[in-house]
């Protein structure tokens, strides 16, 4: 598995923790609402680490039992990590199936290693793509499959994004 990924996968679990139970914690600020957005700064062994999350305006089926989604864009400094988008549905996503990212007729592949309730985009340049057109659009959905072959859709507001990216950005610049 690429360092990148195997960094992320604890990165991104301490993100998810913190960011849900922990949103008082002296080392998570807040730094922003952005209508649906929002841009924290976390410091964990003295690595900033600055992202932008949302949580979906619509998930469904409605009555399947999950964890929170959230949907990422991160920034890790002392780890030359930029634009790391990432998403998590709130379950195990089904391995070796592809986790996809719909904005307008475009469609994104996330990746997941299996076991886990994280998505990464592949690489870097398809990240790119992918920021640019959330800064575009007004919706994103976020498509995966749980263990047992179940699908799932989030519908991801972009109000907000850009201010939210940029004040991520600028945070751990």
């Amino acid at each position: 598995m690429p360092q990148k990924f195997t960094n992320s996968l604890y990165i991104s679990f301490i993100i998810i923790l913190i960011s849900f139970s922990a949103r008082s914690a002296e080392d998570l600020k807040s730094t922003g609402k952005f209508k649906n957005w929002e841009t924290f700064i976390v410091t964990e062994n003295n690595n900033k680490i600055c992202f932008s999350q949302s949580i979906p305006i619509l998930r469904a089926p409605k009555k399947f039992e999950r964890n929170p989604s959230r949907l990422f864009v991160s920034f890790r400094p002392t780890e030359d990590i930029k634009d790391e988008v990432s998403a998590t549905s709130g379950y195990t996503f089904q391995k070796d199936k592809i986790v996809k990212a719909k904005t307008g007729k475009k469609t994104y592949d996330f990746f997941s290693p299996g076991e886990e309730e994280f998505a990464w985009i592949r690489d870097a340049e398809e990240e790119q793509r992918f920021i640019k057109a959330m800064k575009k659009a007004s919706r994103v959905m976020i498509i995966g499959r749980t263990e047992k072959g179940k699908q799932t859709i989030d519908h991801y507001s972009l109000m907000g994004f850009t201010k939210a990216y940029d004040t991520a950005k600028k945070n751990c610049s």
